[in-house]
């Protein structure tokens, strides 16, 4: 079973079902996976509004005119072919919202594979490394609900929170934070607070203020309809995780030059973008996480990046037990309904949904 949703309408969602799982093709490398269950964040839907511009249509393809939106879940390798892999073991990475994924991997080592696949190996690397959990030192059972929903996300901030101080942080004394109470947000101003270069400030709605408040990394709140507030005369960077175009422009004309860089990384708020180009202080462009990896790679070698970044991780995983509550739907009318709601923007910041399209729980 797929999930498909309209690339011109990402309101017009479906599903598509075949009479049996798909197998492993003789002598092909091909495995299959089975999709036990996967993370569904806003992050989601900003991989669907901008999935033509950056290509995320493309990992997953669908019939003319519909996609299947990428997710981060675990996989059980169900058919495990001439692949390397073991029948029943357990596999962390990009999956599309859909009941099993054919894959080739290649380069299998004990820690993971690169799916070989041939349509996705013009895309971004870092989306077709899948690790195999049995040999992954981050992985921890009981957090493997955790590990779905905000590595993705954590990896994203670590990797802004890099650029951002690699470039002196071009010169700002506040980051401000839009869409504040995002998983994405939380994770960059944990970063940003824990390096104390600048002062963290959030923007947010105001039903999200408490909750934005109650994280204890941010040096001030404010609500969207309090930009005015903001002082004109400090220099700022400006990183935007929903896309409001309303609420850049709100924000660059309060500040005006003093704006030293400005940074599009979600887009949740999918039908309020655009109008951002004639915009006083620095232009608005997007942060594209895999250049930072490969940059980071480079400039550090081979392993420090990925073991910089898990030992940030462990140490921010251990906090966010007090502010993520996590929620298990099963089914593909949970599902649907959770796409529905993320795209209508029904969010509660507190929690964290763990979806699945089989009905029950495997072996029961």
């Amino acid at each position: 079973m797929d999930f498909l949703v309209d690339r011109r309408d990402l309101r017009r969602c479906r599903f598509v079902s075949t009479a049996a799982p798909p197998r492993a093709e003789p002598g092909s490398g091909q495995a299959v996976l089975r999709v036990e269950a996967f993370a569904f964040t806003a992050n989601n839907v900003t991989y669907g509004a901008v999935g033509e511009m950056i290509g995320y249509w493309q990992f997953f393809p669908a019939e003319e005119g519909w996609g299947r939106i990428p997710v981060w879940g675990i996989g059980v390798v169900e058919d495990a072919g001439t692949s390397g892999l073991a029948p029943g073991e357990r596999i962390f990475g990009y999956l599309p919202m859909s009941s099993h994924l054919v894959v080739v991997p290649s380069q299998v080592s004990e820690r993971g594979f690169v799916d070989a696949t041939p349509h996705r190996k013009q895309l971004p690397p870092v989306y077709n490394q899948y690790t195999r959990l049995a040999g992954d030192p981050r992985y921890d059972a009981r957090h493997a609900d955790r590990m779905m929903l905000l590595w993705p996300l954590f990896a994203t901030a670590f990797l802004l929170d890099d650029f951002l101080a690699d470039n002196a942080f071009f010169g700002a004394r506040s980051v401000v934070l839009a869409s504040a109470s995002s998983k994405t947000a939380s994770s960059l101003a944990w970063l940003l607070a824990k390096r104390g270069a600048c002062r963290v400030v959030g923007l947010t709605s105001p039903a999200n203020v408490a909750f934005v408040a109650g994280l204890g990394c941010y040096d001030r709140v404010v609500e969207y309809g309090a930009i005015g507030s903001l002082p004109a005369d400090e220099p700022i960077v400006l990183v935007d995780m929903a896309g409001d175009a309303e609420v850049t422009r709100a924000v660059h004309r309060r500040v005006g030059d003093n704006v030293k860089y400005s940074s599009q990384v979600g887009l949740t708020h999918w039908e309020k973008g655009g109008g951002t180009d004639d915009l006083p202080g620095a232009k608005p462009e997007f942060f594209f996480a895999p250049a930072q990896i490969e940059k980071r790679s480079r400039d550090w070698g081979p392993g420090v990046f990925q073991a910089r970044l898990a030992d940030a991780w462990h140490e921010f995983l251990d906090g966010t037990e007090g502010w993520l509550r996590v929620v298990h739907r099963r089914g593909p009318e949970a599902v649907e309904r959770a796409y529905r709601d993320a795209v209508e923007g029904r969010v509660d910041p507190g929690e964290g949904l763990i979806l699945s399209l089989h009905d029950a729980r495997p072996n029961g």
